[in-house]
Formats: structure tokens, C-alpha cells, sequence
């Protein structure tokens, strides 16, 4: 069976609304190479047939929209001394999110369930994100040795003051309150709604209206109906001022220092420390590097930067590790390279951001329309 189920719906007026499903539900449909290669390879088509009028993006399964990429696999490559493998998959995951960025048509993500690492990247490439009552997001990557990649140098930078950050460092989830505070998801609609709104989709007129038009107007009637269901408590807006007063330091250290320090019986703060403890020192260095570096740049300039950084990860012992011992052996019990934060080196940390390659894989990403070159 397909890991992509492809649904293609005729409209009223004689369009087409092309349903994409992630059908890996055992891996919580976690994106294989595969799964990615067949998504690009049906966008280019999506956005050259005049038909097709909208996109819509989901996940098989009641538990996730999609629970990140296939690390598992690409460890297993990894280790058997395929150190192509890391380029290979990033690259291609990477281009797929860029393409979902650029994308002339209306995607409408629904985003049920949990969301994680590279499904945060899906979700924040599409037009119209949608939560649901049973959201999740988060991006846990220091769990594994790694770094919130995917786009989020760019779209992390871009939320409320270093709340950013604060999710980067320590993995935290978020719900659907939190997302729609930050500006990472759209629309609230109620979870089993899903077929009412592919069924408004099919029955509206694409022809006098906008495609985008269009879409908002159905699910701004789908959120209005569904605001009953929406918890409006918020850790993340509840949780700012010290957010920002966790972060308000210049060097890493003294974050984690302040993180840890803070006393709370907050099962939110507890869980930021925890994480913080058993997380990678070194991919700590990294994540507040990266984010450093990337503020001011372009989401072009970031998947590039991104793809180098992922590289060097990837040959690096520190993330094959992460995932050795969080998702394949399961022990959770990591050999980081370093037992804290206030001993990793430097220099270290320095050398993931060599450039791989004299020129970058992705410095051929298009421009955005209408940017001038």
C-alpha cells in the first residue's frame, strides 16, 4: 500500500480538490524518503493543471498528523556507512518544504493530533494551518542530538519575543491556544469536522471567487461552529513574561542556568527542565546558534543553512546517538559528548558550521514570485 494516498475530488463546477493523506500510521506517519519524493513529484503537476483548485494535507489515524522524519531509517544508513544518506534525505525533505512555501494554490493543513520536527515543517509550508482539540505541536529534535530544522531557523524566529527559542531548547509541546497565539497555525476546527469541510470544498463555486477566497470563507464558517471545543488556556501566553525572563541572557549557560534555577510545581516549567537535563548539551549549543545566525535571514537562506548544519550533524556521533538510544534501542540513555552545557567546547561547536560543500545544494532554491533577482 501506498505511504500517500491520493484522493482526487471533482468539484460542482468542474474543478478538482486533490486530497494527500500520510499513510504510515504505525510510525505516527513519520516522512520517509519515499513518501517525501512522491509528494514533490505530485506538487509540480498539482500546480501546473488549471483544474486543480486547492490542496488539502492530512494524516491517517486518530493519533497524528505526522510525528516528524523517518530518523530511524537514516540512522540505520548511517551507521552502516552511507555518509550520503544525511544529504539525500534533508535535502529532499527540505526542498519539499520549500515547494509547499511556494506553492501558487490554496493547501489546507490539518494538523490532528501530534505535529512534530519535520510535520512542523509541512504544516508551516501550507497556506491554511489547521488545529484541531486534539493538537499537539512541538519541536524535540535536542532530545535526539539534532536541531529544530525543517524551516524553523526561519518560522521560530518569527513568533512573540524568544518564545521561539524557549520551544527550540527545550522541546516543550504546544496546544491548539498556543498555536494560534503564536501565529504557527490559522483556524481552529473541531476534529471531526474533517469531512464537512471536504465536502464544502467540493460543493463551492472556484470559478466567481479566488481560490483563497474561497477556502476562507469555509473554514472561517467551520471555525466559527467549532470555537465551543477550543481550550483557551494557553501555557505558552500564560508562560511569557518568564519565557522572557529565562531567555534574557547572553550566553547559553546562563539560559539553561536560569531554566533550571527557576522553582515551580508547573507541569509545564518541570517538563522544560527535564528535557533540558536529558537533552544533548552540545545540540543546546547548537540550536541557540543556529537561531542566532538565522534571524535576519530570508526562508531561502535558512533551508541552505539548514541543510549544511543537518549535514554535519549527520556525520557527527551526537545525533546518530540521540536516536540510537531515544527511538531504536530505546534505552534513553545517551553517551552525549559532553555531560553539561558549561563544558562543551567551543571549537566544537564551531566546526558544525563549516561549510560542507564549496557551494551550497540549495543556493539554486527559487526566489520567491514577485522578489526581484
Amino acid at each position: 500500500m501506498s505511504a500517500v494516498l491520493i484522493n482526487t475530488h471533482d468539484t460542482t463546477d468542474g474543478h478538482q480538490l486533490i486530497e494527500v493523506v500520510l499513510n504510515a500510521e504505525r510510525s505516527l506517519n513519520a516522512l520517509t524518503l519515499e513518501m517525501i519524493e512522491a509528494l514533490s513529484s505530485a506538487l509540480d503537476g498539482w500546480a501546473a493543471d488549471e483544474r486543480v483548485c486547492a490542496v488539502v494535507l492530512s494524516g491517517v489515524g486518530e493519533r497524528a498528523f505526522c510525528a516528524g522524519g523517518d530518523v530511524v531509517s537514516l540512522y540505520h544508513l548511517i551507521k552502516a556507512g552511507d555518509r550520503e544518506a544525511p544529504r539525500r534525505y534533508f535535502e529532499a525533505e527540505y526542498r519539499l518544504d520549500y515547494q509547499l512555501h511556494q506553492f501558487p494554490k490554496p493547501i489546507i493543513c490539518w494538523a490532528d493530533g501530534i505535529v512534530m520536527g519535520g510535520g512542523m515543517g509541512l504544516m508551516n509550508g501550507c497556506g491554511v494551518r489547521v488545529v484541531t482539540e486534539r493538537s499537539a505541536l512541538s519541536m524535540p529534535e535536542v532530545n535526539i542530538g539534532l536541531f529544530p530544522d525543517v524551516g524553523a531557523s526561519w518560522f521560530l524566529n518569527r513568533l512573540p519575543g524568544r518564545t521561539g527559542l524557549f520551544l527550540a531548547l527545550t522541546g516543550n509541546p504546544i496546544n491548539a491556544a498556543d498555536a494560534l497565539y503564536l501565529g504557527l497555525a490559522d483556524r481552529f476546527i473541531e476534529h471531526a469536522r474533517y469531512g464537512e469541510m471536504i465536502e464544502a470544498l467540493k460543493a463551492a463555486n472556484w470559478t466567481s471567487l479566488s481560490a483563497n477566497s474561497v477556502v476562507s470563507e469555509i473554514v472561517r464558517g467551520l471555525e466559527t461552529v467549532s470555537e465551543p471545543l477550543l481550550n483557551p488556556h494557553s501555557p505558552i501566553r500564560d508562560h511569557y513574561d518568564l519565557i522572557q525572563a529565562i531567555t534574557d541572557h547572553d550566553q547559553v549557560a546562563e539560559i539553561v542556568g536560569a531554566l533550571l534555577a527557576t522553582e515551580s510545581n508547573d507541569n509545564w516549567i518541570e517538563r522544560a527542565q527535564a528535557t533540558v537535563r536529558r537533552g544533548s548539551p552540545l545540540a543546546i549549543w547548537i540550536i541557540e546558534r543556529q537561531l542566532r545566525i538565522c534571524r535576519h535571514l530570508s526562508l531561502r537562506e535558512c533551508f541552505a543553512a539548514e541543510l549544511n548544519l543537518a549535514v554535519q550533524c549527520g556525520l557527527h556521533t551526537e545525533f546518530p546517538e540521540g536516536v540510537r538510544a531515544l527511538l531504536v534501542d530505546k534505552d534513553r540513555r545517551p553517551k552525549w559528548s559532553y555531560p553539561s552545557v558549561v563544558e562543551v567546547d567551543k571549537a566544537d561547536v564551531d566546526s558544525f558550521f563549516e561549510p560542507v560543500w564549496p557551494k551550497n545544494p540549495m543556493a539554486d532554491l527559487p526566489m520567491p514570485p514577485g522578489v526581484p533577482v
